[in-house]
């Protein structure tokens, strides 16, 4: 033991100057600091913190009397509601697991998440009976629902209503932080576009830092009212299920994603804050005028998921919305990088800070480092804003593994550091800019082409709507861009326009070759499947 008077006995952890991180413990502040504050709104219900509190407090009471404890996973397969905003606390106030699952799986892949997660209990809203019974049914075991009533009580599973179960607690039981930081406290799948999705284990250490991370990113405080757009199911709501009560602000849930319901709700509860995929985006720039509101105050949008075609966030600074552009996945529970906005950004032109803004930008405040490097070699690229690399960070606010999957976990975490599977750029001021999936990039002729790239020219048609580039098999250059087009409704255009539009616009190599036209397959959180887009540019007529 080393004798240097910083490492003597005296000087170590204890009782008092050390406790376990968890983002639970916002919730208690909160609701004794602000008892009386509205945390949650809910079309007419509203809950104040020291509710919401007692309700949670009764959730995992309820649990722990049904026989739920440390490790035990609770599924919970619910839109925007508060009995899931709740389960974010009181399931692992129980000690248990949560695992938010995504709504729009089917019926066999939410079977293999409740079997491979060893889920105890699931909470399942009414409107998913359907999938909810045939996924019961394949997994073949006794599982306890628990259902969630609709806003006029509506059932549709038989089973013990959620209220009922909060009945059975009792919220002066009180409840134990968790006495390791790097204990589990959710589980969430990927959304496995090919092969059986991978579970991603968090700790509580990493959502504390994270949701901390997000609050000071995007600017919140106990004035915050953040609009529910983003599901609470994709990374636990990239951590702002915690991070709202870690600053005290309201909660608006939002049922379903509907821009007329956007639109309202921002004007009736004065939102500052929402987040979401540029899909979102993309719906609210294309919602019809009857529905648009304009609003006296500038409201917050953080998204991520794919790079937002410029067009968008040109068109949403126009409607009195301002865009911060994030970078993450699911390993890191959302956002790991952000466009941090410059001051001397301002004097540009519109088209000059709609194209910084597009790019995914530094490493968030609560990321240890994040690096462009040669996956190869492990070397940095050169920040030249050219040089193509593979992104890969190190931080606390990782995932600790992929559940019962050692191999890929390994994988994941070669060299010490997280593989992202992303290519990107450096910029000379050192701003990341994301350029592909290392599966998207189109090689044609030796040269290397981003789809999003050319995307981004697409979006820059009047006529179209959504846009998504793949390659396509070339008997000359080996691959040559196909672009996949869903126009405006009551516009027309050929593809010959198309790809006319493009060359104009950029090097005549990286132009489409080939347009198709009609609607997008996409995954179940709203991501393109350019699997699926591959397989069709195969048959695409020459």
């Amino acid at each position: 033991m080393s004798d240097h008077p910083y490492e003597a006995a005296h000087l170590g952890r204890n009782a008092a100057n050390f406790a376990a991180l968890t983002p639970l413990n916002f919730l208690i502040r909160a609701a004794a600091v602000y008892p009386d504050k509205i945390a949650v709104v809910d079309g007419a219900r509203r809950f104040t913190y020291h509710e919401m509190c007692q309700r949670c407090l009764r959730l995992a009471d309820a649990l722990r009397q049904r026989g739920i404890g440390n490790g035990d996973t609770v599924a919970v397969m619910a839109p925007n509601v508060p009995a899931l905003l709740e389960a974010h606390y009181g399931v692992p106030m129980a000690g248990a697991v949560l695992n938010a699952l995504n709504y729009r799986l089917d019926a066999a892949t939410i079977a293999f998440i409740l079997g491979h997660g060893e889920a105890k209990l699931l909470i399942a809203d009414h409107e998913f009976a359907p999938v909810v019974k045939e996924a019961l049914k394949q997994f073949g075991h006794d599982l306890p629902v628990v259902e969630i009533a609709g806003p006029a009580g509506e059932t549709a599973l038989g089973a013990v209503e959620y209220e009922e179960l909060l009945a059975e607690g009792d919220a002066r039981a009180g409840w134990s932080p968790p006495e390791d930081e790097w204990a589990a406290i959710a589980l969430n799948y990927t959304s496995g576009t090919t092969g059986n999705p991978k579970g991603v284990v968090y700790h509580h250490r990493g959502a504390f830092l994270n949701a901390l991370g997000n609050a000071i990113t995007f600017g919140m405080d106990r004035h915050s009212v953040f609009l529910w757009t983003l599901p609470m199911f994709h990374c636990n709501g990239w951590t702002y299920t915690w991070a709202l009560s870690a600053v005290a602000g309201t909660h608006v849930c939002l049922r379903r994603v509907d821009p007329a319901a956007i639109f309202a709700a921002i004007a009736e509860h004065r939102v500052t804050h929402m987040a979401g995929a540029p899909i979102v985006l993309n719906m609210l720039v294309h919602a019809p005028d009857a529905v648009k509101r304009r609003f006296d105050h500038v409201v917050e949008v953080s998204t991520g998921g794919a790079a937002p075609p410029s067009a968008v966030i040109e068109a949403m600074e126009g409607m009195g919305f301002r865009v911060t552009h994030l970078y993450g996945l699911t390993e890191s529970y959302g956002p790991t990088t952000v466009c941090a906005w410059q001051a001397e950004w301002d004097a540009l032109p519109l088209a000059g800070r709609v194209e910084k803004m597009a790019r995914q930008g530094v490493q968030h405040v609560m990321l240890d480092r994040q690096r462009v490097v040669d996956p190869e070699t492990m070397e940095d690229v050169p920040a030249d804003g050219a040089t193509i690399g593979e992104v890969v960070v190190r931080s606390n606010t990782l995932m600790k593994g992929y559940l019962k999957n050692p191999a890929a976990t390994a994988a994941a975490f070669a060299h010490g550091w997280f593989h992202t599977g992303d290519l990107a750029v450096l910029h000379p001021d050192r701003y990341m800019e994301v350029k592909d999936r290392s599966k998207d990039i189109i090689i044609s002729g030796g040269e290397n082409i981003s789809s999003i790239e050319v995307e981004e020219v697409l979006y820059r048609h009047p006529a179209v709507m959504e846009a998504a580039v793949v390659a396509r098999p070339d008997e000359f250059w080996g691959e040559t861009p196909c672009a996949f087009v869903t126009l405006k409704d009551g516009v027309t255009a050929e593809a010959d326009e198309i790809i006319a539009f493009c060359r104009e616009r950029m090097a005549h190599y990286k132009a489409p070759k080939h347009v198709v036209f009609g609607p997008l397959p996409k995954t179940s959180t709203g991501k393109i499947q350019k699997f699926t887009l591959r397989e069709q540019a195969k048959e695409a007529e020459r």
